[in-house]
C-alpha cells in the first residue's frame, strides 16, 4: 500500500444506523433515536434482567441466610407456636423467592446457544416479578416475627401492614402508573 492509500474504513452497522438521517442536509442534527433491531433488543432486555438480578439475589441471599440461622439462636426456642408457624413461612418464602430469583441464570445455562433468548427474556421477566412478589412477602414476614416481639400489641401488624402498602406502591403501582403513561404519550404521539 503507497503512502496515499488510505486502508478501507470498516463502519459498525449500528454507527451507520445511528447516522442515517440523524441530520438534514441544511440544519442541525435531529433527535432521533436509530430503530432498536429485534436481537439488540432481546440482547439488551437480557442484559437488564441480569443486572436487576444481581441486585434482588443478594438482598434475598442475605435474608434467607439470616433466617436459617434465627432457628439457631436461644430466643427462638421461647418463640410462640404462632411465631414459629411465621417462621417457616417466611422461611418457605424466601427459599422460593431465591428459587425464583436465581432460575433465569439456569434456564439461560440449560437453553444457550439454541437460539430461544426471545423465550428465555420472556421467562426470566416473568420469574423476576414473581421472585419480587416472593421477596417482598418475605421482607413482610420477617418484620412480622421480629416486630411481634418488639412492639406491643397490634402495632407490630400495623407497621407491618404499612410497610408491605409501601412496598406495594413502590414496587407495582409506580411502575404500572408509569407505564400507563408512557403509553398514553404513545398514543397522543401517534394519532399527531
Amino acid at each position: 500500500m503507497s503512502m496515499t492509500e488510505q486502508p478501507a474504513k470498516f463502519v459498525d452497522v449500528e454507527e451507520s444506523a445511528t447516522c442515517r438521517g440523524c441530520q438534514d442536509s441544511d440544519g442541525p442534527e435531529r433527535d432521533v433515536e436509530p430503530p432498536e433491531y429485534a436481537r439488540q433488543r432481546v440482547n439488551r432486555r437480557w442484559n437488564e434482567i441480569l443486572q436487576e438480578t444481581r441486585v434482588a439475589q443478594t438482598g434475598v441471599q442475605i435474608l434467607f441466610g439470616f433466617l436459617l440461622s434465627v432457628a439457631f439462636t436461644p430466643l427462638f426456642r421461647e418463640l410462640d407456636t404462632f411465631d414459629r408457624v411465621i417462621y417457616v413461612v417466611t422461611v418457605i418464602l424466601g427459599a422460593s423467592a431465591t428459587g425464583s430469583l436465581i432460575a433465569p441464570v439456569s434456564i439461560h445455562r440449560f437453553l444457550s446457544g439454541l437460539r430461544m433468548k426471545d423465550e428465555v427474556v420472556e421467562a426470566a421477566g416473568r420469574l423476576m416479578i414473581f421472585g419480587m412478589v416472593l421477596l417482598a412477602l418475605t421482607i413482610g414476614c420477617t418484620l412480622l416475627l421480629i416486630l411481634r416481639l418488639v412492639v406491643p400489641g397490634a402495632l407490630a401488624e400495623v407497621l407491618v401492614g404499612a410497610v408491605m402498602l409501601w412496598f406495594g406502591f413502590c414496587w407495582y403501582v409506580l411502575p404500572m402508573r408509569l407505564r400507563r403513561r408512557a403509553a398514553a404519550r404513545r398514543t397522543g404521539e401517534s394519532d399527531a
